[in-house]
C-alpha cells in the first residue's frame, strides 16, 4: 500500500525520514538491545536523548539560557490551567484576545484563577482575521497577555505580535512551532503540544522564562507546577519518552536534512503560496481567512455548496488525499501543511482540485 498524503489538523504525518529512521532502531537503539519504548527513563540512554532533544530545540529556535524547557504530559489542552496557576500570583489577572476555540477554553479555563479581560475577539466573522488591537483596552496591571499565535481550526496567524510593554506575552503555538523563526525573548512563556510539527501525540512542551516561576508554589499541585519540572529537568515523573526520542528525530531532520529554521520557514512560504494563489484565481473554491490573518500550516477553503463540498472530500480520499474535511465550525475544507507535507503533495492537490473544479462548473 502506497502512502496517502495526509492534511490532517492533528496528529499530522512525519517526515519520512523520520519514520524509517524510528523504525530502523525500533527493537535496538543505538546498540543499547532495547528499544526507546522500553528503556528506563533514568537511564544514561535515556538521559543522553532527552538532553539531546532539549538542545536541538534550544539550537533550532535561539532560545536565551535565561528560559527553561519543560517536556510535559496532558495535552496543551493542560496548559489552559498551568498557566494561570503558575502565572497569576501577583494581581490574579489576566489580558486575552479571543481568535478561535482553543483561546477561548484557555480564557474559560483561566477565569477560575483570576480576573481575565478579553480586549479583543473576532468572533463576530467565524474568527476569519486577527483583530487589530487598542494598547489603552490592555489592563496595567494584568499578570500576562494570552494570545493563540496560529488558529488551526480558523487557518489565521498574527503576522504582529502585540506590544505588552512589561506585561509577559504567553502564547499558544502549537500549530506553527518550529514552522518559522520565532524570537522566544519576546515571550514570558511559549508552549505547544508536539502531534502537528513536533512528534506524536503525548508531548508538550513548554518554554518558560526563569523568573516568572521562581519558587516552588504550595497551593499549586506539585504535577502542575513549572518550578518543580524545571528543577527536576522534566524527570520529576515519567515523561513521555517516546514522544520525546521522535522529537528529537524531528529536529535532526530540522536541521540537518532541511538546513535549519529559516529554510523551513522559506519551504513553508512556498507551499502557502502555492496553495493561496490557486484560491485566489479559482472559480469554484474559496479560502475563508482576511488574507493580512493567513496561516501558512492550516488552508480552510469552501465551494459554497455544503453537497460540492462532501463530494470533493468523498472524491479527494478516493483520488489518496485524507483528513481534509474542515471543522464542523468552518464546514468546507482544510488542507494542514505542516513542515512534513513535501512541496509534491501541495502540487498534487492543487491538482486535483483544478481537474475537480473542471468537472464541477
Amino acid at each position: 500500500m502506497s502512502r496517502v498524503y495526509n492534511f490532517s489538523a492533528g496528529p499530522s504525518m512525519l517526515p519520512e525520514a523520520v519514520l524509517k529512521r524510528a523504525a530502523s532502531e525500533m527493537l535496538d537503539y543505538n546498540g543499547s538491545g532495547q528499544s526507546v519504548m522500553e528503556m528506563s527513563h533514568r537511564s544514561k540512554v535515556f538521559e543522553e536523548i532527552i538532553n539531546g532533544c532539549e538542545s536541538l530545540l534550544r539550537e533550532i529556535l535561539n532560545i536565551p539560557d535565561n528560559y527553561k524547557v519543560l517536556f510535559l504530559q496532558g495535552g496543551a489542552s493542560s496548559q489552559f490551567a498551568m498557566i494561570p496557576m503558575n502565572l497569576m500570583k501577583k494581581h490574579h489577572k489576566a489580558d486575552f484576545v479571543i481568535t478561535g476555540q482553543w483561546a477561548k477554553k484557555a480564557y474559560s479555563e483561566a477565569q477560575k484563577y483570576g480576573e481575565c479581560n478579553v480586549v479583543a475577539s473576532s468572533a463576530d466573522k467565524t474568527f476569519s482575521y486577527i483583530p487589530k488591537l487598542d494598547s489603552s483596552t490592555f489592563s496595567k496591571d494584568a499578570d500576562y497577555f494570552y494570545i493563540c499565535m496560529n488558529n488551526t481550526i480558523y487557518g489565521t496567524h498574527y503576522s504582529e505580535l502585540p506590544d505588552t510593554g512589561d506585561i509577559p506575552l504567553v502564547a499558544d503555538i502549537s500549530s506553527c512551532i518550529l514552522s518559522e523563526p520565532v524570537d522566544v525573548s519576546k515571550f514570558g512563556l511559549l508552549f505547544a503540544g508536539a502531534q502537528k510539527n513536533m512528534g506524536p501525540a503525548g508531548l508538550t512542551v513548554v518554554i518558560v522564562r526563569e523568573d516568572l516561576i521562581q519558587g516552588v508554589d504550595e497551593k499549586v499541585p506539585t504535577m502542575f507546577d513549572y518550578a518543580i519540572h524545571a528543577k527536576n529537568d522534566s524527570m520529576y515523573n515519567t515523561p513521555p519518552c517516546y514522544a520525546i526520542y521522535i522529537c528529537k528525530l524531528v529536529l535532526e531532520w530540522i536541521k540537518n536534512d532541511i538546513g535549519g529554521i529559516d529554510k523551513m520557514y522559506a519551504l513553508n512560504q512556498k507551499k502557502a503560496k502555492l496553495l493561496y494563489d490557486f484560491l485566489d484565481q479559482s472559480k469554484l473554491f474559496k479560502g475563508t481567512v482576511e488574507p493580512d490573518s493567513r496561516s501558512l500550516m492550516n488552508v480552510p477553503f469552501v465551494t459554497g455548496d455544503e453537497d460540492l463540498d462532501k463530494k470533493f472530500i468523498k472524491e479527494s480520499v478516493e483520488a489518496g488525499f485524507v483528513n481534509l474535511k474542515g471543522h464542523r465550525t468552518v464546514g468546507g475544507m482544510r488542507a494542514s501543511i505542516y513542515n512534513a507535507m513535501p512541496i509534491e503533495g501541495v502540487e498534487k492537490l492543487i491538482e486535483f482540485m483544478k481537474k475537480f473544479e473542471a468537472e464541477n462548473q
